[in-house]
């Protein structure tokens, strides 16, 4: 009988690389989204251009990032069929790599960003205006994630999203 892997291990691997779909910027408070090729991405601050830009107190939420493959799911769950990415108000989606497997890591988007995921990104009560009644509950547990910029760049749409090794260190952010 095989010893089962260790944990390490088992959060260590992911399946394959992702890839960066799109970029949202607001750059006014309540001010609808809108979609961009690029952006440059500072550390301390996040992206430039967006609303939130250098506005996150502990750093922790400077950037956000929602999975490609939960959009669908959300507005099948909403009664929304076809929602767009934009309405779920996040900054960066991404495809091919899930994003809750990057729980207390850093990952790279391009050659040169790097960021830290540093907390869930539950959805707000403005879902309920964007999605309808029990839009909040609809997009529960698929809100994604926030991020800490650690290494400054420009990230493009197309870019790949690689999750960086995983160290004992890191083990600690992780509860199950």
């Amino acid at each position: 009988m095989s010893t089962p892997p260790a944990l390490t291990e088992l959060l260590s691997t992911l399946p394959q690389v992702g890839r960066l779909e799109a970029i949202w910027l607001r750059p006014a408070r309540r001010s609808e989204p809108r979609s961009v090729s690029a952006v440059e991405v500072k550390v301390g601050e996040g992206l430039v251009g967006d609303r939130y830009r250098g506005r996150s107190p502990s750093g922790k939420r400077q950037v956000t990032v929602i999975q490609a493959e939960h959009v669908p799911v959300i507005g099948a769950l909403s009664g929304n069929p076809g929602l767009s990415a934009a309405t779920l108000r996040r900054n960066l989606v991404v495809a091919g790599i899930p994003v809750g497997a990057l729980k207390g890591r850093r990952f790279r988007i391009g050659s040169e960003v790097v960021l830290e995921w540093t907390e869930v990104c539950d959805p707000c009560s403005r879902m309920e205006q964007a999605l309808g009644a029990g839009g909040y509950n609809a997009m529960r547990g698929m809100g994604g994630v926030c991020a800490r910029v650690l290494a400054p760049g420009e990230i493009r749409v197309g870019d790949t999203v690689v999750a960086l090794p995983i160290d004992a260190d890191d083990l600690a952010a992780f509860d199950g």
